[in-house]
Order: structure tokens, then C-alpha cells, then sequence
């Protein structure tokens, strides 16, 4: 359990990261630059201590994948990029896919 509890971290951190990273507007501002690889740092502690009860493939591609989704609602909520259908489904079918790698891997 407490994998997963570092996997959730490391999704958190790397949106947290990414957000950090819009928001310090090319670094020129301090703290959202600074904050960025602060959280970039920590979401790769995280998944290195989740790698040791997953698979490296299996952990990457649910990091990646869910941090790539979640980051896009961010986008949409928080800075008003613009939404459409397609990138719904895009976004569903990333989740569609971790779920299938995750379903694979199981015995």
C-alpha cells in the first residue's frame, strides 16, 4: 500500500511541477521557478521509492500517463486553454491505456 501512497506523491509533485513551470513565465519569476524543480525533485524521490515495489514500466506509465491527464485539466481549469472533444478523448485514451498496462501485468 504504502507503494502506492508513493506513486500518488509522485503524480502530485510532477503536476505541481509542471504547474509551477507555466506559472514562473519562462523563469522570470523566482519562486514558481524555484518551486518547480523543488517538486520536479521530490516527484522523482517519490517514484524511485514506488520503483521498489513496482514494475519500472508499469510505475512509469502510470506516473507519466496520469500526470499527463491531470495537467491538462489543470490547463483547462486554471489557465483557460481551450478544450474540445478530441482532447477529451485523447486524455481518455492515455487512462484507457495505463489501465490496460496495468490490467497486463497482473497473474
Amino acid at each position: 500500500m504504502q507503494h502506492w501512497l508513493f506513486l500518488i506523491g509522485a503524480i502530485a509533485l510532477e503536476v505541481a511541477g509542471t504547474t509551477a513551470m507555466k506559472m514562473s513565465d519562462g523563469f522570470s519569476k523566482t519562486v514558481p521557478s524555484v518551486l518547480m524543480f523543488v517538486f520536479y525533485i521530490l516527484s522523482l524521490v517519490a517514484l524511485t521509492y514506488a520503483l521498489k515495489k513496482f514494475d519500472m514500466s508499469m510505475a512509469y506509465a502510470i506516473w507519466a500517463g496520469f500526470g499527463t491527464a491531470l495537467i491538462t485539466v489543470v490547463g483547462i481549469y486554471f489557465f483557460k486553454e481551450p478544450v474540445s472533444v478530441v482532447k477529451i478523448g485523447s486524455i481518455a485514451l492515455i487512462i484507457v491505456g495505463v489501465v490496460g498496462l496495468h490490467l497486463s501485468g497482473e497473474h
